[in-house]
């Protein structure tokens, strides 16, 4: 496949895929899970260690370790080999996580992009998991970077 042919292929995977909804799970944000992720971060701020402390909050990080049940959405398409890397988590924070929540997380395709360096053409599939308390409000958004080799 040449170049051309290659980037064509990359053009209509993104327009129909990306903002596709393909996974929706609930959490439980539990007091001592909380703190154990804060201290394994290496957190000394109290607001992320002591649930007595007033603004009692999981650490910004904590949403990342919240893995729903698929990868990628159902019938999407084969690009690039193997099963993939992870290249990386970017997390915005909205509004402070409270132990006891219930946050319900929507996954959808964020962005489908390749990039050509020294080691060849490489393909990132962005995921992006957004997490809403009981009150529909946005907590956090992460997104999650799939690396794979083109073939």
């Amino acid at each position: 496949m040449n170049q051309a042919s290659s980037q064509q292929d990359m053009t209509s995977v993104r327009q129909d895929w990306v903002g596709v909804e393909f996974d929706w799970a609930t959490f439980e944000m539990k007091t001592d899970e909380m703190i154990e992720w804060a201290r394994a971060c290496g957190e000394t701020d109290a607001r992320f260690l002591d649930p007595g402390h007033h603004d009692f909050q999981a650490h910004p990080g904590f949403t990342t370790h919240c893995m729903s049940g698929r990868v990628l959405p159902e019938n999407f398409p084969k690009i690039g080999g193997g099963f993939g890397i992870d290249g990386g988590k970017r997390v915005e924070v909205h509004a402070p996580i409270r132990a006891g929540d219930v946050l319900t997380a929507t996954t959808t395709i964020a962005d489908i992009f390749d990039k050509t360096g020294r080691s060849g053409t490489m393909i990132f599939i962005v995921q992006r998991m957004e997490f809403r308390n009981a009150a529909g409000e946005l907590v956090s958004t992460v997104d999650w970077k799939m690396i794979k080799k083109a073939e």
